[in-house]
């Protein structure tokens, strides 16, 4: 029977423990109370806690970290976040890529969030429901970029006024002083793309000055992403925010290899002593919204106005030519594979390939996504397979590089045709990369997944294991710890993964959901 008067209410036994620190595992006892790591140490007997777990064979590390997320609704729809906890992770980073559900979540936002309405428009009114929502993992917020642009210019492709500017830059110090960990960018995807680098380096200067982090969806991924990384590295230096480049890669054949060069002038940033860092997740497919092959021209004014384009014949040809002359090269229409899609004519393509639609219908690919989108309203999410495994390595493998799902869907099963990222990056890195094919150790996949995205955060008593953290832990079976979500059947969690525990309470164990939901929303304080 459980001494209600243990010093411990958890003892984790017999363990190998890796810290997140990037030290070689060690056996070591882990006592939690309260909520909090009490005592790391040798043999810790038994009787002294209120629950023991027996790790032996087992690797206890830091709970994971996912730096790069778009949970900020499914968190609410799903708090149970059982895809989470079935990887490992016990902190969901919301509000990337310039998407974040205040101050505005109205028409900038992606179609994971159309048709959503909010009650709040600001990180206090967010967190208020998320909380109420009794997640069972943290969520820390940012702010994106694209919803203040959405909440001072509209839709609207055209510079920011001084005034406009000022605006935004107020909108984010009252982010700021709410708690928002950083500002993020989607500078592919409207109304973000709409902003010149002057625009960006100003928000960034204001991010700075309250000790935010700057993390972008760079402006290109494809034929210019070198040059994407250069204006990345420009607003850096020129703010003197940190800088975190979302989910490095290169995007079509052409593009190949070219990650290389990109963590060259990432090195050389740092070398001059910028603080750049990036991320990545282990998969050659992407997942994005079908518009974000489109000329950033034709989003100019929103959704609607560019349904009134492909309505118009001459517009809908000058679409089409810009779409037609990325084919082969970022634009593969044989990888790009309908996942999520509004109500119409086209609903039961999801899982088929642009290819696919284009031969049945009997229309060129470039047609066929401009059929698509018009059918549809504009909302339709795809699956992108257009990279590269060895550059997938090559990132991986770099001391800078976090690991990051880019996911956002949170229990199975469900609608659609996802990308298996959401239930599969962190066990694919643990089994696939480091068990497998031995692209990076363990004790360095750990770190990338907990001490690395902790400090990128400034996240305080997070990503390491050591006396007085928050007892925010991973158990896993290094030998089994296994992905089976696949790109052609996407809904399966993830394997291998013990127990987890949140706050020192335990959410998975024995590889079962608990139903405990000790999680929260996490605030950044001017002194972390």
């Amino acid at each position: 029977m459980p001494n209600p008067n243990a010093p411990y209410d958890v003892l984790i036994t017999g363990g190998s423990l890796i810290d997140g620190t990037g030290a070689a595992p060690r056996r070591a006892d882990v006592g939690v109370r309260s909520g909090r790591i009490v005592r790391v140490g040798d043999h810790v007997p038994g009787a002294a806690a209120r629950h023991v777990i027996d790790a032996s064979g087992l690797t206890v590390a830091p709970g994971f970290v996912d730096l790069h997320s778009h949970a900020d609704f499914s968190v609410l729809d799903a708090p149970d976040a059982e895809a989470c906890l079935r990887q490992g992770v016990t902190t969901v980073v919301t509000g990337n890529c310039g998407m974040s559900p205040f101050p505005d979540a109205g028409e900038n936002a992606s179609p994971l969030y159309a048709g959503r309405e909010t009650q709040w428009d600001d990180l206090d009114g967010f967190a208020a429901a998320v909380d109420a929502a009794r997640p069972a993992l943290n969520v820390a917020p940012l702010i994106g970029h694209g919803a203040l642009r959405a909440a001072v210019l509209g839709q609207d492709r055209r510079a920011a006024d001084p005034g406009e500017l000022a605006l935004m830059c107020g909108l984010l110090a009252s982010a700021a002083a709410q708690g928002v960990f950083g500002m993020s960018t989607g500078l592919i995807y409207a109304p973000g793309s709409f902003a010149d680098t002057a625009e960006v380096t100003a928000l960034a200067t204001e991010a700075a000055r309250h000790g935010l982090l700057y993390t972008t969806h760079m402006r290109d991924e494809g034929d210019r992403v070198i040059e994407a990384v250069e204006e990345a590295l420009t607003v850096a230096r020129a703010a003197g925010v940190r800088l975190q480049i979302s989910h490095l890669k290169a995007m079509g054949p052409a593009n190949h290899g070219k990650v290389a060069d990109a963590l060259d002038l990432i090195d050389a940033a740092v070398a001059e002593g910028l603080d750049v860092a990036c991320d990545v997740y282990p998969y050659t497919a992407s997942s994005t919204r079908l518009t974000s092959r489109l000329p950033d021209w034709a989003m100019d004014g929103g959704p609607a106005a560019l349904l009134d384009r492909l309505a118009d014949p001459d517009s809908r040809e000058r679409i089409l030519a810009e779409v037609r002359s990325a084919v082969g090269r970022t634009f593969l229409p044989e990888g790009v594979v309908i996942a999520m899609l509004s109500p119409g004519p086209y609903a039961d393509r999801i899982g088929d390939s642009v290819a696919d639609i284009a031969r049945d219908r009997g229309v060129e690919p470039a047609a066929a996504v401009l059929d698509v989108l018009a059918a549809h309203n504009g909302e339709v999410m795809i699956v992108n397979h257009a990279m590269a495994e060895a550059d997938v390595d090559t990132v991986l493998r770099h001391r800078i590089s976090a690991v990051a799902s880019d996911g956002w869907v949170l229990h199975a099963p469900g609608e659609g045709h996802p990308h298996p990222r959401s239930f599969g990056t962190f066990a694919r890195v643990l089994g696939r990369y480091v068990r497998e094919r031995n692209v990076i150790q363990l004790v360095d996949a750990v770190r990338k997944m907990t001490s690395l995205p902790a400090s990128r955060l400034a996240l305080p008593d997070r990503g390491t294991v050591a006396a007085g953290r928050i007892a925010d832990l991973a158990i896993f079976d290094p030998e089994a710890v296994t992905d089976l979500a696949t790109f052609a059947e996407p809904w399966q969690y993830a394997t291998g993964v013990r127990h987890v525990l949140v706050a020192g309470e335990l959410v998975l164990q024995d590889g079962e959901t608990t139903g405990r939901r000790p999680g929260r929303t996490l605030r950044r304080t001017a002194a972390s």
